[in-house]
């Protein structure tokens, strides 16, 4: 008899481990889908932001046309393209505002100021952003290799998380300058 007790004691405490890694993969998922979605927003934002001063007619014509494409680009890129579209706008800035001078002169022109702190915070956000998602998948790997995890198949039909590779080096104009 306290062989069988002893055997119930040990599936529940299986059972229950089982459901508590279940339930940690879950919200590392929910954290993912979280991140992903902050992070599509500021990617959004950087992308309008620069689409919008590149309209705006504060720069010389062959930056906002640079600047522009670079942009729409990125905001109407499909997702297995998204990151070489992010990557090249992120490029576009750096070349636009790659020298402090070209920040300088887009400030002095009226409304430059506003437009120029904007695009600044934009930019800043986005390495931010992207390395909040990039950590929730690195944790979701990691519990997902887990030999308990695959066994049992406690992800479920969740697909294999993957990480948003992209440059998101800021112009050192922006970044340098404080907002």
């Amino acid at each position: 008899m306290s062989t069988v007790i002893w055997i119930v004691v040990a599936l529940v405490l299986i059972g229950m481990y089982l459901s508590w890694t279940a339930g940690r993969l879950d919200r590392l998922h929910a954290r993912i889908d979280a991140a992903r979605a902050a992070l599509d927003a500021q990617l959004l934002r950087r992308a309008s932001v620069a689409q919008e001063l590149a309209t705006s007619g504060v720069l010389d014509p062959a930056a906002s046309i640079v600047l522009y494409e670079a942009a729409h680009d990125a905001r109407q890129s499909e997702e297995e393209h998204r990151e070489v579209a992010e990557s090249e706008l992120s490029a576009a800035l750096r070349a636009v505002f790659g020298e402090a001078e070209q920040v300088e002169a887009l400030r002095q022109v009226p409304g430059g100021d506003e437009a120029a702190t904007e695009l600044a915070q934009a930019v800043r956000r986005v390495p931010m952003a992207r390395r909040f998602h990039n950590d929730a998948v690195r944790a979701a790997r990691a519990l997902r290799r887990h030999r308990t995890v695959r066994w049992f198949r406690l992800a479920g039909h969740a697909p294999f998380p993957l990480a948003f590779e992209m440059d998101d080096e800021p112009p050192t104009a922006l970044a340098d300058r404080p907002t």
